[in-house]
Formats: structure tokens, C-alpha cells, sequence
């Protein structure tokens, strides 16, 4: 039997093929596993940008817009169109007139060296400046610079004609002032609020009107938005509120007499030897400036030039006090003759031209003994007005002198306005009610020295200088600005008293050269002593003034006048170089204001010599004979009736007017009326004068008719009324 072998056979199961068994074992190999840290990369990377997408479009969407539009979208101003400022005739002193502007943006200049030779060449600019300009905004990553404001039209056109990318024209306006340096201190200039380096930056009134009235003048401006590209190229804009223009401004200033004022004020500054002078013109009863006259003068189409004296932008007539000297004596008279027993024919005893005053010593040009109150003004004795000044005391003295409006400041629609010089009381010194009594320790501006002579010849009353005529918003109608109510200064009596006077300041005092063809006239002269400061001596040079007004019977006009500096002896005196000034330019202003001569027909073709003129209907009364002590009376003042007819103050007040000043009845027994027909105005006022006669007149020309008639009695407290006609 054949032998069997044991063994064990394994089940029958197939065998994987050789490929699979060789993928198998390439799985666990590196390449695999980097192929599988990749598409983990992948898939992180792909979270990564749909995170940042939530992050940017949902969570910081609000604030990433605003910043987009921060970059591509620009909001700029549009600037207003200036108002136009005109005179009272309506004729422009300041406009605005259409620009171009240059800027560039200093990030895209390829080459600043390049770029501020080529544009400083052409545009006659500092090219080391400019230079300095452009790199400091390109440091700072700045996309905007002004290179220059407001240039010509042939500046224009020769940058155009480079065809530089990176410059940029803009829209402007330019102020242009049509006078030139007429009446500049009054309508100001204009100047840039910073440096340049911003779209939005903005011309600004510096001085005069145009910087007073800032607000009314510029508008309001409007507003654009611009979008740009990532180049900061604008492509596009969209005005979202437009500029409304700036309100028009009318000024009081006459033209005319600015013209006259300003060239009298340079013959005077040639002749005289003066360094500065002013003149102000004004309407006494309501303040109104019909000329302001400075020098030196700039154009305010210019910018400050080097040579420009610093002076020359200041408008001295408001903003430089001055001791205003022997003008200042009709305040000390006004405030005797209201305080004291005093009249214009009281005399006092001026000590024979050298008086002792508490350690002082102070002299006369003249060695006068007894001298009226009257010709105390005239002569312009200082001695004298020392006398009624210690008379009216300290307190009474610092009274009146603020009701004349002096140490405080007007109120005048103009910036810089001084209020001057005036000590209380308290710190006056032992000797400085002397001085200020003539004028000394106490300053005053031009415009100050004008407003105290209007309330002389308004009739006491203290009026509000005005420069802003009427006011016209855009697309409304000029509207007048309103006077304000002036203020009883001193009484209307007193004031016909020192018109008086001051006519025979005229007549036959110190003003001589102050005389008027075909006009009467009044004023007083000033000459005082420049005080230097450094030295603590009074020099040998003078702030010369006159101010004075006519005609006298009815003032139309008040002129000051004003030379400082000057330095010609006496020959510098207010009574020899500002006189004939304030006769040239108030004899212009009576012509242009046609007010009628008021002199005798048969004075009118002869030649006047100065101080050959009779007196007007106002003269004072004779002289009356004897001396009066310093501390007595010489008599009572005259009184006005109480029906007469005061200018400048009507019957509530409130307002001034134009009716003239009348002589004061003598008696209210019913005088017979006289015959006054066929009369000229002066014959008029000189024969109700001498009967004591009040009148109210109308009209110009010879008298034509009157009521009560001739040879009936006047009524208590009546009056007649004359008419005039051609």
C-alpha cells in the first residue's frame, strides 16, 4: 500500500495583482504627503479670502466706503462774488472782476528744481522760494499748492503753453479798485488768510470797509464735490450749494470832494514841511463823512512795497491821536460859558504874556493885558483860556470834554478807531487843568476834532460820524442805513455864542486865512508843540490844525484839518498852513453842495481879502467896557426863545433838520413886522437881528412873501415866516 504524507493546505485564495501592490506601498511616501499639506494650504488659503471678504464687504463695510470716498471724492468750496463797494454817486470804488488761479499738485512733479525754474520764469516769481514751497508740500504728501493767485491773461497763456500735467487752472475773481489810492483808507484792501497750501483759502478784508464789514462784503460761499482718480485727476464734480454773492455797500464819500481834499492835503504836506495829515469833511446834522482825506496814501491794487512808508496804510484821521493845542480852547469857552457867570464879553487880565502857574511858567505868542472872552479865542491866547478854565474847575472841565466826545472812541463803521488820550480826573496832575484848558496832555484824532465842530454848528447837538451809506442784499434794494439820534452836547444858546467867536477868529484873529469868497465862515486854529518823549521836551515841530464850518448863519459843512510834523516856525502854525487848506476844500464843498452865498450881493464880484469880509448875522455884540476878574462876570449870556427853531433837534428830539440858526428876540411886547420882501437871505437875518425880529425861512433867493405882513404886530411868542424864490 503506498505511503501517505501528512501536511496542511492552505485555503485557495487569489492573489492581488502586482500594480495595486505597488500603489499600496506608495501611499506612506513623501511625495503623497506633501501633495496633501498642499490641498490643506489650499483649502486655508481659500477660508482666508472668503474671511477677509465677510471681514471687508460685511463686517467694516460702512467704514471703508467712507474712506474710499475720503480719497476719490473732495469737497470744495466755491467762493462767493464780492460785494461791490460804491461812493454816493454811485460810482465803484472796489469790484471784483473774473481770474484765473495757478496751483499744482506737488506729489506728481517729476522734478521740483524744473518745475520752479519753468513756472518762476514765467510767472516773475522768486524761484528759490517757490522751489522751497513745492518741496516742503511734497514732503508733507500734499496734493494742492496755490503757485499764484489771481494772474493776468498773458501769465495764463504763457503756462498753458507749457503743457504741464501737473498744473492745474482755477476759477477766481480779483478785487480791482477803479480810484486807485482815492479816498484807499476808507475802503480798505484785501489779503490771504494763510499760506496757500489749501484749495479753500480765502481773500480777507485788512483794512478799511473792506475789513469791517467782512461778513456783509464776501456772501456766503458754496460748497462742490470732486471726484478724482487714484491720481488725484479730477473727472468729474458735483455743486452741491451755490455761493450766494456779497451785499453791495453805498459810502457816504463825495467823490468830488475827496478828489479836492486829498490834492489841497498834498500841497499843504509839500509846503509845510508836515509828515502825515488828515482831512475830514462831514454833514453837521447827521454825520455823515463826505471826505477823509490821508497822506501818505497807498493803491490798494498793490501789494506793500518796499519803499511804501509804514504810515501810508494807516488811516491816521481815525487810528493816530494827536494833541490837538489851541483848537481844543472853544471846549474850555463852552464849558465857562455854561458853568460860570461868564459871557463873550467878560475880560480877563493875561498878564502881559507870562503867567505863573504852580511851579510853571507859561507864556503868549503876544504880551496881552485884558483880553474879551471873544478875542481870548481870536488872539488864541493861552493865558486867557487858562483863566476860564480854573474858572469852570477840574470836574466841570472833564465834563465837557466828554460831552464833546473826546476819550472815546466814535463808533465810526471803520476798524482801528482810536478813543484817545483823556486822564479821569484823579490822575491829573497839579498843573493839568492849565494845559488841558489849551489843548496840552490830552490827545485827540481828526475825526474827533470834526465831531466837536459839528456840535458848534448843529446847535449842541452830538451826532454819530457815519461812512456807510445804504446797504443792498443780493437781489434786494438799496436800503439807507438810518442815523442814529445824536445827543444834546450843550445848549443850542451856547452854541450860537461860540459860533460867534469863532467867526471873529476869522474876521480878525488867527484864521484869518481862513476868509471865503462869497461865504461867511468860522473856525478856530491849532498849533501845538510836539512833545518828545525821549527828551521829555516840547520840540520845535507842530501838529497844525484848523477846524472850522460855514456859512455861519446855517453850517453846511465842517471841515478839520490836520498837518503834524510840520516844521517851519511860525510859519508851520495851524493859522498859516492848515487855514488856507480848510478855505480851498470848504469853498469846493459849498459849490458842490450848492448852497447859496450868504454875503452881500455887492460883495459877491469884488475880491476878498482875508479878514475883510463883514461879519455875518451872528457877530457879537460891542464890546462893553471894563475888566472883570478872572472868578466874576462880564454879564449874563443872551437866552433863546423858547419858540425858536433849533437845527438838529425837532420837536420830539429825535432828529435833526436843516432850518437855520435865528437871532433871538430882544422882547416879547409884539414888535412891528417889518417889511422883508425883496430881500436877500443875509439882509433878511441882519434886519430881524437888529428888531429883534424871530424869522423861519424856506426857499432860496430873494424874499417873495411873509407872514404876519409888514406893519402888523408880532403875536407873543410868534414868529415870521419868509419865503424865498428865484
Amino acid at each position: 500500500m503506498p505511503e501517505t504524507e501528512n501536511h496542511w493546505e492552505s485555503p485557495s485564495v487569489p492573489l492581488p495583482p502586482p500594480s495595486l501592490v505597488s500603489s499600496r506601498r506608495s501611499l506612506g511616501s513623501p511625495t503623497n504627503r506633501r501633495f496633501e499639506w498642499l490641498l490643506w494650504v489650499m483649502l486655508l488659503w481659500v477660508f482666508a479670502i472668503f474671511a477677509r471678504l465677510v471681514w471687508l464687504q460685511i463686517l467694516h463695510h460702512d467704514e471703508l466706503l467712507r474712506m474710499a470716498q475720503q480719497q476719490q471724492r473732495k469737497t470744495i468750496q466755491i467762493q462767493a462774488t464780492r460785494g461791490t463797494i460804491f461812493d454816493r454817486t454811485g460810482q465803484p470804488l472796489a469790484k471784483s472782476l473774473p481770474a484765473e488761479s495757478i496751483c499744482v499738485n506737488p506729489v506728481k512733479i517729476p522734478d521740483v528744481g524744473v518745475a520752479s525754474e519753468l513756472l518762476g520764469r514765467v510767472l516773475n516769481m522768486d524761484r528759490k522760494k517757490l522751489y522751497e514751497r513745492i518741496a516742503t508740500a511734497r514732503r508733507r504728501s500734499s496734493g494742492f499748492l496755490w503757485v499764484k493767485r489771481k494772474v493776468s491773461s498773458e501769465e495764463a497763456a504763457s503756462v498753458r503753453s507749457l503743457k504741464l500735467d501737473w498744473v492745474e487752472f482755477r476759477e477766481d475773481s480779483r478785487r480791482f479798485y477803479p480810484r486807485g489810492s482815492m479816498a484807499s483808507h476808507m475802503v480798505g484792501s484785501l489779503g490771504m488768510v494763510d499760506d496757500g497750501s489749501s484749495s479753500d483759502d480765502k481773500e480777507h478784508g485788512t483794512s478799511g470797509i473792506e475789513a469791517s464789514l467782512e461778513e456783509d462784503l464776501s456772501g456766503r460761499p458754496g460748497t462742490a464735490l470732486v471726484y478724482t482718480d487714484v491720481r488725484q485727476n479730477a473727472y468729474d464734480s458735483l455743486i452741491t450749494r451755490e455761493p450766494q454773492r456779497g451785499a453791495d455797500i453805498t459810502l457816504t464819500i463825495d467823490p468830488n470832494l475827496q478828489f479836492m481834499a486829498e490834492r489841497e492835503l498834498d500841497k499843504a504836506m509839500a509846503s509845510s514841511g508836515a509828515k502825515t495829515g488828515s482831512i475830514v469833511a462831514i454833514d453837521p446834522y447827521t454825520g455823515e463823512l463826505l471826505a477823509v482825506a490821508n497822506a501818505p496814501r497807498f493803491d490798494p491794487n498793490l501789494p506793500p512795497g518796499p519803499r511804501e512808508p509804514s504810515s501810508a496804510r494807516s488811516d491816521l484821521a481815525i487810528s493816530t491821536p494827536y494833541e490837538p493845542g489851541s483848537v481844543f480852547k472853544i471846549v474850555t469857552l463852552a464849558a465857562a460859558l455854561e458853568t460860570t457867570k461868564y459871557t463873550p464879553q467878560s475880560v480877563v487880565f493875561c498878564y502881559n504874556g507870562t503867567f505863573k502857574f504852580r511851579g510853571r511858567v507859561i507864556h503868549d505868542t503876544h504880551s496881552y493885558g485884558a483880553l474879551t472872552m471873544a478875542d481870548v479865542l481870536a488872539k488864541s491866547s493861552n493865558i486867557g483860556a487858562i483863566q476860564f478854565g480854573l474858572a469852570v474847575g477840574e470836574k466841570n472841565l472833564y465834563e465837557y470834554v466828554r460831552k464833546f466826545g473826546f476819550g472815546a472812541k466814535t463808533g465810526i463803521e471803520l476798524p482801528g478807531e482810536s478813543s484817545g488820550l483823556l486822564h479821569p480826573v484823579k490822575d491829573w496832575g497839579s498843573g493839568s487843568i492849565a494845559s488841558i484848558s489849551f489843548g496840552h496832555e490830552i490827545s485827540t484824532t481828526a475825526l474827533q476834532l470834526a465831531m466837536a465842530g459839528a456840535v458848534i454848528a448843529n446847535g449842541g447837538m452830538l451826532v454819530k460820524p457815519q461812512i456807510v451809506l445804504a446797504r443792498r442784499a443780493p437781489g434786494g434794494e438799496m436800503v439807507q442805513i438810518p442815523h442814529e439820534p445824536p445827543q444834546r452836547a450843550i445848549k443850542p444858546e451856547t452854541a450860537i455864542l461860540l459860533r460867534q467867536m469863532m467867526e471873529g477868529v476869522v474876521l480878525h484873529g488867527t484864521g484869518k486865512e481862513a476868509t471865503l469868497k462869497g461865504y461867511t465862515s468860522a473856525g478856530k486854529t491849532g498849533s501845538a508843540q510836539i512833545y518828545d518823549f525821549k527828551t521829555k521836551t516840547y520840540t520845535h515841530t507842530y501838529n497844525s490844525s484848523f477846524l472850522g464850518f460855514a456859512p455861519v448863519a446855517n453850517p453846511q459843512i465842517v471841515v478839520a484839518v490836520t498837518l503834524n510834523g510840520t516844521s517851519n516856525g511860525t510859519q508851520g502854525y495851524g493859522g498859516v498852513v492848515a487855514a488856507p487848506v480848510f478855505r480851498e476844500v470848504t469853498t469846493a464843498a459849498l459849490r458842490m453842495l450848492d448852497v447859496p452865498k450868504d454875503l452881500p450881493d455887492s460883495l459877491l464880484n469884488s475880491a476878498v481879502t482875508p479878514g475883510s469880509r463883514p461879519a455875518s448875522s451872528v457877530t457879537p455884540p460891542p464890546v462893553q467896557a471894563g475888566v472883570a476878574s478872572p472868578m466874576t462876570s462880564g454879564g449874563d449870556a443872551p437866552r433863546l426863545a423858547a419858540n425858536l427853531a433849533i437845527p438838529g433837534e425837532s420837536t420830539n428830539g429825535s432828529s435833526l433838520d436843516r432850518r437855520p440858526f435865528l437871532a433871538p428876540p430882544s422882547s416879547a411886547s409884539g414888535p412891528k413886522v417889518a417889511d422883508f420882501r425883496g430881500m436877500t437871505l443875509r439882509a433878511v437875518l441882519e434886519e430881524a437881528a437888529e428888531q429883534g425880529l424871530p424869522v423861519e425861512v424856506s426857499g432860496e433867493g430873494i424874499a417873495r412873501s411873509q407872514d404876519p405882513p409888514p406893519g402888523s404886530k408880532l403875536p407873543p411868542n410868534g414868529q415870521v415866516r419868509v419865503q424865498f424864490g428865484r
